[in-house]
């Protein structure tokens, strides 16, 4: 008898959804920073296990949009909800819950699904903090189980991914057994460079930027793959605060985003970063689609 299912991970931006993913899995799936807003599309993540599936989906973080861009983002983590066998609500175990954790518990409270309430970022707090707070949130939903658990620490996640378990249903492999995620390659390598821009630039900068892949194929030789990107901004102004003095912020980025796609793919890389302004790209429709953000 073999099990299989979906598991939405919801929550409010930064609570630790995708270091949860990639604690849970044990290799880098989803791109993390201490920025809010830092997933923007679906990603999901496959376990496979002798017996079952789980594929968990990593979603936006549920905020109140402030431009078309965060619109659809909302959307992509409310219509999650439709089409999954389990719902995690992902919330801060050393806050209380506040105004954005109650909306989302609002939403919750018409899903079809068991629930799941799991406190992450246990570390950063008291045991009595921790069981004021479990309290309070545990009045929210009906949830089924609550966890409280540090993704980052990997502390009690096998409480929480047993309980998951449980839950599945029957059901097929849907994924071959090596495979990690069903995102593709050039999704991949726009994250990756798009991450190492929001860990080297300032605060505004991340909310602005998005990366295309124009081109990613290897050479005739077939030992170096050749990755272009291009790096949208909004303003001038913000291009050379990527770029940096002499180029070498930018040239920084690449580095980093170049030396971990080469572990992650196996090949040799050669990339070529582009900075180019978009005026107002996340109110744009035809822009977002041309990203990818239906």
């Amino acid at each position: 008898m073999h099990h299989s299912g979906f598991v939405a991970l919801i929550g409010r931006p930064n609570v630790g959804k995708s270091t949860l993913i990639n604690a849970l899995l044990g290799e880098k799936v989803a791109i993390i920073s201490d920025r809010p807003q830092t997933t923007r599309n679906q990603i999901r993540a496959v376990l496979t296990r002798p017996e079952e599936q789980i594929i968990f989906i990593d979603t936006p973080g549920l905020h109140k949009p402030k431009h078309l861009l965060g619109t659809k983002m909302v959307k992509m983590a409310e219509s999650t909800l439709q089409e999954v066998d389990l719902v995690s609500f992902i919330v801060e175990a050393h806050h209380p819950p506040g105004q954005g954790d109650r909306y989302i518990a609002e939403i919750l409270e018409k899903a079809h699904c068991p629930l799941l309430l799991v406190l992450n970022k246990s570390d950063l707090t008291s045991p009595k903090t921790l069981a004021d707070n479990k309290k309070l949130y545990s009045q929210l939903c009906s949830f089924q189980a609550i966890f409280t658990l540090s993704a980052l620490c990997g502390d009690n996640l096998t409480a929480y991914l047993d309980a998951v378990s449980e839950l599945m249903p029957e059901g097929p492999q849907y994924y071959p057994p090596e495979m990690i995620t069903d995102q593709p390659e050039r999704f991949i390598a726009a994250e990756i460079i798009r991450e190492k821009v929001i860990q080297l630039t300032r605060q505004e900068i991340p909310f602005s930027i998005a990366v295309v892949i124009e081109e990613m194929k290897m050479r005739e030789r077939k030992d170096l793959l050749d990755v272009r990107a291009e790096i949208f901004v909004e303003r001038k102004s913000q291009v050379g605060i990527i770029v940096g003095k002499g180029g070498l912020l930018l040239k920084e980025i690449g580095t980093r985003a170049r030396q971990e796609l080469e572990a992650l793919f196996g090949e040799k890389i050669f990339m070529d970063l582009r900075v180019k302004v978009k005026k107002d790209w996340r109110n744009r429709e035809e822009e977002l689609r041309r990203l990818g953000y239906r």
